[in-house]
């Protein structure tokens, strides 16, 4: 399946990461799918108290 998404690597400590796994399994979601929508809610909060972040569309 084609996708536009970006690949990248990174590192948890172990508990984190299986805490974050469990509350993924929880929500119905992919460990990748909690990453991106945890992602989203820090992006979403941060302009709203400071305004829109532009992007280069990289």
């Amino acid at each position: 399946m084609a996708t536009n998404k970006i690949q990248t690597g990174i590192r948890f400590e172990p508990d984190l990461l299986e805490k974050i796994t469990y509350i993924a399994k929880q929500n119905k979601r992919s460990l990748n799918a909690q990453l991106e929508y945890l992602a989203q809610l820090c992006v979403n909060e941060f302009e709203k108290e400071n305004g829109t972040i532009e992007t280069t569309g990289i």
